[in-house]
């Protein structure tokens, strides 16, 4: 029997983050000694607070069924947080929606604001720097949205700036999307910048484009370590209701498997919006594990200690890799100071032929045999969009031991193309 499957999954491209991570741990399984630099996850283990409050909640009973977007308390405290921190203004619990993981959190939100076009009426248009996570176009595609790229370079640090995201605006501009500290570029916007771009949609929204929403992608937030201050672009007066601010446990403090994400979106539009993110995802997957509200509110107001004791780990981590990189011939990088990745241009070595015989065309190509022939797993830029096919993402949440025998597995590779 062959039934059809719907077309807008038979055109969706797989994650290739989620590929080679699976490729990897695949192998590993087989007791091959692979070193894998693939997922976006931290090595650390999740921080005993927010354990200690979800065994304490499930040990209590709170294992039924909760508010679609959260319990008030959870929300209030995520509110707090945004207001206190983030200095985004006019943000309470109702104007939060807590979801199942970030990639959650943007799927519904795409859903809230992107249409599918009438016929002979354009796209909604998606305003989007490239490089960038592999998540985001698929998911505003699959929402209906048409995704405008804004290159960047390595040598811009991958940042857009202003004058081309004033360019890229349209009419038919429903949304722009930032993430600063950046995956997979591991860079990151400086305030001044964001400044910049807010006065640029400000301009854009009281002329060409009034119905321009930003979403600013902040979950690598407190992963900085290059002297940049983490600053969000929701708490700008002029634009802060029409920001809406996507975060999350998964990556400051080693809270992937949780899946929590959420978002705060400021003033009367925002409580719209979040209104509907509770309906649609009424009819998705209501509420997050009951149990897991009291970590979260543990989480963000218990970790401080732990988080910084990881931000210093991975800002050796930076370091480290940042050294061994430039060390490397041939290989170009910027150099990282948020979150933890590196992205080289490996685009130097594509016309030459690994040790295995496999011809290099691409970076596509060049994971493939690293991981096939030095057993070392890194992710092709290809989908990441823009310059991203001559480069390739190296996470580097793990050890520096691990860093130091993945790059002298990468050196040595490399060293041996012809």
């Amino acid at each position: 029997m062959d039934l059809p499957i719907a077309a807008r999954v038979r055109t969706l491209k797989p994650s290739i983050t989620v590929a080679f991570m699976n490729r990897a741990k695949a192998m590993q399984h087989q007791g091959i000694d692979v070193l894998s630099f693939a997922a976006g996850e931290p090595d650390f283990d999740t921080p005993a607070p927010p354990k200690d409050a979800a065994i304490a909640a499930l040990r209590a009973g709170q294992t039924k069924y909760m508010p679609t977007l959260g319990d008030p308390e959870t929300r209030a405290a995520i509110a707090r947080k945004l207001t206190q921190e983030n200095a985004i203004p006019g943000c309470t619990a109702d104007h939060i929606a807590i979801s199942a993981g970030g990639k959650h959190s943007l799927f519904v939100a795409a859903h809230c604001l992107l249409d599918p076009p009438a016929p002979g009426q354009p796209a909604p248009e998606v305003i989007l720097p490239v490089p960038a996570w592999v998540s985001y176009a698929p998911i505003c595609e699959l929402a209906g949205g048409r995704i405008i790229e804004v290159p960047t370079t390595i040598e811009s640090g991958f940042r857009a700036s202003a004058a081309q995201i004033k360019a890229a605006i349209t009419p038919n501009a429903r949304l722009l999307i930032l993430n600063s500290p950046s995956n997979p570029c591991g860079t990151m916007y400086a305030p001044d910048e964001l400044r910049a771009i807010a006065a640029v949609v400000d301009e854009a929204a009281r002329t060409i484009a009034p119905n321009l929403v930003v979403l600013s992608d902040e979950i690598y937030e407190k992963i900085t370590y290059g002297g940049i201050p983490h600053f969000s672009i929701g708490s700008v007066p002029a634009i802060a209701e029409r920001v809406i601010t996507i975060n999350g446990l998964s990556k400051a403090f080693a809270m992937t498997g949780w899946r929590v994400g959420y978002t705060g979106a400021s003033g009367e539009w925002g409580l719209k919006f979040t209104r509907a993110m509770g309906t649609l995802q009424g009819q998705m997957s209501t509420n997050i594990t009951s149990f897991v509200y009291p970590a979260i509110r543990a989480a963000l107001t218990q970790c401080a200690g732990d988080v910084e004791q990881m931000r210093l780990a991975f800002a050796r981590r930076a370091e480290l890799i940042n050294t061994r990189l430039s060390a490397i011939p041939k290989l170009r990088t910027a150099k990282a100071t948020g979150a933890f990745y590196a992205f080289p241009d490996v685009s130097a070595y594509f016309g030459t032929t690994s040790p295995g015989g496999k011809r290099i065309a691409n970076a596509a190509d060049l994971c493939d045999a690293l991981l096939d022939e030095a057993h070392i797993a890194i992710v092709p830029g290809d989908d990441f969009g823009g310059c991203g096919k001559n480069h390739a993402r190296i996470s580097f949440a793990c050890s520096e031991d691990q860093i130091n025998k993945g790059m002298d597995r990468l050196a040595g590779f490399l060293g041996k193309l012809g």
